[in-house]
């Protein structure tokens, strides 16, 4: 007797399907808010070093499938693996954020750009832990940091508002886009071993795209993720791919209209009209604003009743319009969860 197994609400979803109850999941969902997460964090001295270990990182990447009825779940690993893969020295300071070293040269980092995915092996081993145990119902994604998003933290050294790696775009042009052409490069090797490794589906974090002009936009976004998706096709990866130009406001439209993606990703201010507009060629998925998951109450459950019901009607996969926060109660999360699976 044959048994069939089951296809993923979320990826019927984002290949374009209509769900009664749509698809959920939440970007960061294994993380702080969790007592059990926090328990699992204190045993690695560095984020980094918890990153790379595939068991702690397994185990975190499923806690939030075993507490709640998500439909996916999202590797745990952090979107400045690359750049260390690249020869750049990274680490975290507890209550500053990520700290990155000296800027090496294009030409060590090209040299390395082949091995990204060898290099950052151990996310792989992360992924192919959770494959084997998640429910062939729930899927499995898998995700980089875009070029443009990383660059910035190379280029100053951690966060900042981004003005000096605008700066550094308008007046070295050339430098810049060397570099956002060895982070191509080495994220179409990063993600193929995500996808030989078990994941279902790529999603591309743009988390820096605000405050761009068009046409900067045009050369800072849309073409290296062009790239990226290309790369990814002529390795024979099908898998569909998740762009999220975070902050990009109208030009979310152009995003979806110029990069080959199945599904976009939207802010916490993207209004209705856009979702509609965006949702006629791609799935869409988002875009519940954090804060307002945090607070609760009832605006929390109008605001989860008006986008189900404004973007319900197509391929919508319902999520945050960022990541979670950590002082959110956990009880925020189950009710709504419970208003948009029905259950």
């Amino acid at each position: 007797m044959t048994t069939t197994i089951p296809t993923p609400k979320f990826l019927s979803v984002l290949d374009g399907e209509t769900a009664k109850n749509p698809p959920i999941w939440f970007m960061r969902q294994a993380g702080r808010y969790l007592p059990e997460y926090r328990a699992v964090r204190a045993t690695e001295p560095t984020f980094i070093d918890f990153c790379l270990n595939p068991e702690k990182a397994a185990e975190v990447t499923l806690q939030p499938m075993r507490r709640f009825p998500f439909d996916t779940a999202i590797v745990f690993a952090d979107i400045l693996l690359i750049p260390q893969a690249l020869g750049q020295k990274v680490w975290f300071e507890a209550g500053e954020g990520p700290k990155l070293g000296d800027l090496p040269s294009v030409e060590s980092m090209r040299d390395l750009t082949g091995q990204a995915g060898q290099a950052l092996g151990a996310v792989g081993e992360t992924l192919s832990r959770v494959r084997s145990v998640l429910e062939p119902d729930r899927a499995l994604i898998g995700f980089a940091g875009a070029p443009w998003t990383v660059a910035t933290y190379m280029i100053e050294g951690g966060s900042s508002d981004r003005s000096g790696a605008r700066t550094y775009a308008y007046q070295n042009p050339e430098k810049l886009d060397a570099l956002l052409s060895v982070l191509v490069d080495a994220t179409v090797d990063y993600l193929s071993m995500q996808a030989a490794s078990g994941a279902q589906a790529l999603k591309l974090f743009e988390s820096w795209a605000e405050g761009l002009s068009e046409p900067l936009f045009e050369r800072l976004v849309i073409g290296p993720h062009k790239a990226i998706v290309q790369g990814l096709r002529d390795r024979g990866v099908t898998l569909p791919l998740i762009g999220f130009p975070r902050g990009a406001g109208a030009l979310v439209e152009t995003y979806a209209r110029e990069v080959p993606v199945q599904g976009v990703a939207l802010d916490t201010q993207a209004p209705k009209a856009l979702g509609l507009a965006v949702q006629k060629t791609r799935t869409i998925q988002g875009a519940l604003d954090p804060l307002l998951l945090r607070a609760g109450g009832d605006a929390l459950a109008r605001r989860v009743d008006e986008l189900l019901e404004q973007w319900g009607g197509g391929p919508y996969i319902f999520n945050l319009g960022h990541g979670i926060l950590p002082d959110t109660p956990i009880a925020h999360v189950e009710a709504v969860l419970a208003r948009v699976t029905g259950k």
